[in-house]
């Protein structure tokens, strides 16, 4: 699967975004305001937004939820779905650009777009390609049991299991070493 440099920012972007969501209740929420708002549209070079607000900020906590159910979609007809409506309600207006010395590439927010708009079109449709391609179980959750942060798995094998090997994958196989080794030893 072709993956282009905007499709990928994009699929950054949502994974991000799904991942400053509380993970559970009680825990903190990472755009728990809108200076964290304008860190996460600046570290993520999101053009065109504007001046940000609380109504930005919900809107953007909103379509964030609407996110993570497409990376629980049971398959590609419910992921379908889902992504069709962000998409829709986003009013995609598909258009090439080549601004800030990135070539020709599409956005499809339309201009003026709310940041949640933007995010809802720009990211959607980076999620839509996966489901087109029939790649929707590449969008996956950490199956360490204790967390659950959105991936994409970009492995060529499709064999991915953790949002990062080198913490939640490490920890678990030196756990499971160490409780090998307590049995051996009896």
């Amino acid at each position: 699967m072709l993956i282009t440099h905007d499709t990928r920012c994009a699929l950054d972007t949502v994974v991000d975004l799904v991942n400053t969501a509380p993970e559970e209740d009680g825990a903190p929420d990472g755009l728990p305001d809108v200076a964290a708002l304008e860190d996460f549209v600046g570290n993520h070079e999101i053009s065109d937004v504007g001046v940000l607000s609380e109504f930005d900020l919900s809107a953007v906590r909103k379509i964030r939820g609407r996110f993570a159910s497409v990376f629980a979609a049971p398959d590609a007809r419910a992921a379908a779905a889902l992504i069709n409506d962000l998409v829709a309600a986003a009013g995609t207006t598909p258009q090439l650009t080549d601004h800030d010395g990135y070539d020709w590439h599409v956005h499809y927010f339309a201009p003026g777009a709310s940041v949640a708009d933007h995010l809802a079109a720009d990211c959607g449709m980076a999620l839509a390609f996966f489901v087109v391609a029939g790649e929707q179980e590449r969008l996956r959750r950490c199956e360490a049991p204790d967390c659950r942060r959105a991936f994409v798995d970009l492995s060529r094998n499709r064999s991915r299991r953790y949002c990062d090997s080198r913490t939640c994958g490490n920890r678990l196989h030196v756990a499971a070493y160490r409780a090998r080794r307590k049995e051996a030893a009896g």
